[in-house]
């Protein structure tokens, strides 16, 4: 029933929503070529940038080179089931032994938590309220007959009152205290005009401190979060080749459930021996990551809603592995919490229901305190050994 309710909104939205439009004026890769827009390339970069993760990396190294542990938390999409991680994060508060991170990223839902996460304890009942409270209960507010012309079977108008509400000014300059300190919060949006996972630096963005500073941190946020045809896209205005052009960004779960690391140093090492690495990664999956029986009726619904859960589940699993060998091969290691698969809680991501919410904040402040919460990605058993006798002969 969750993978085909996914389904149906999706597709009722892409439907509903197929001859709608979100005007602006079109351009080319020639127009956006070259670095970062105008007034960005301190802020972002692409996930693919080998040399702009290179310099992030570096950037991160020296920190490291300062003090005994290096903590990074990374927050997945889910929608409401963003609920868990927010319970996840006030447990492990109250267990006494919650780091400082050094760096939080975060991704649809994710996105929404992550400045929370950064700021650290004294931010958790905020966190909790953007989770619980009846406001987030009106985030899936359905259009009316603007359905027809606008690109998106909900609109975005509660969730960004929800945003705005929670981050203001005071979030601003608190984020850029930390910036200043070295430490790092990354939230990811996908650009669809280049298909690129862009990663967007919130701190150097809550460093500038202006009005304008305020509205690209709350759209970013708002961009991560929309689901392409149950939300409209957010458009972002830059600076390109002698003219203003409008990025269209959507949720960052398009291309990246979550991230450890920017995609081009997935598989880089650290090039110097015997400096510091990173202490822990930690992982807060918003969802179920295990495979689990479910018959599957012969319906197109059906069979696709069930294909788009696998896939996503697989997925989810993937990016665990390869970030799980990044952190071991540069001398940390990863440990990843998720709704367990037997939960009996709602987990399609859009069920704001606040009986929903509630018992899935539960799940994750409960698992947290009774140190269930956190495991390591299952790795494969030795290979048996063969044995001579076993080997047949080769003639």
């Amino acid at each position: 029933m969750r993978s085909v309710r996914i389904l149906i909104v999706l597709l009722a939205g892409l439907t509903l929503a197929a001859c709608g439009s979100l005007p602006r004026d079109a351009f080319t890769a020639s127009d956006i070529a070259g670095n970062a827009p105008h007034g960005l390339a301190d802020v972002r970069f692409n996930a693919t940038d080998g040399q702009a993760g290179i310099a992030f990396a570096e950037a991160a190294r020296s920190r490291m080179e300062r003090q005994k542990t290096f903590d990074v938390l990374a927050i997945s999409g889910g929608g409401a089931n963003g609920a868990y991680g927010a319970g996840i994060l006030t447990g492990w508060t109250q267990t006494g032994d919650r780091p400082e991170f050094d760096i939080v990223t975060g991704v649809s839902t994710g996105a929404l938590t992550a400045p929370f996460a950064f700021l650290g304890p004294d931010w958790d009942q905020r966190l909790k309220m953007a989770y619980t409270s009846p406001a987030a209960e009106r985030i899936l507010k359905r259009r009316g007959i603007d359905l027809l012309f606008r690109p998106g079977f909900y609109t975005t108008a509660s969730l960004r009152r929800l945003i705005e509400t929670y981050v203001d000014q005071p979030m601003l300059y608190a984020v850029a205290v930390e910036h200043a300190r070295g430490r790092r919060l990354l939230i990811a949006t996908t650009n669809l005009d280049t298909e690129e996972t862009v990663i967007w630096d919130m701190g150097a963005i809550a460093s500038r401190g202006d009005a304008g500073a305020l509205k690209l941190f709350q759209d970013v946020l708002v961009a991560s979060s929309s689901i392409p045809g149950v939300f409209p896209p957010t458009l972002i205005e830059v600076q390109g080749k002698g003219r203003r052009l409008s990025e269209m960004h959507v949720d960052g779960s398009v291309t990246t459930p979550f991230f450890v690391a920017p995609e081009a140093l997935l598989l880089w090492t650290t090039p110097e021996q015997g400096v510091a690495r990173p202490g822990k990664v930690r992982v807060i999956v918003n969802g179920k990551v295990g495979g689990s029986f479910g018959f599957t009726r012969g319906g197109t619904l059906s069979i696709i809603g069930r294909s788009w859960e696998t896939m996503t589940k697989a997925l989810v699993r993937t990016h665990l592995t390869a970030s799980a060998a990044f952190a071991r091969r540069n001398g940390g290691s990863l440990l990843f919490t998720a709704i367990p698969d037997r939960a009996e809680v709602d987990t399609s991501g859009l069920d704001f229901a606040a009986a929903n919410r509630e018992a899935l904040f539960r799940l994750g402040r409960d698992s947290a305190l009774d140190g269930t919460a956190w495991r390591e990605p299952d790795a494969p058993g030795d290979p048996p050994v063969a044995s001579t006798a076993s080997v047949a002969a080769v003639p």
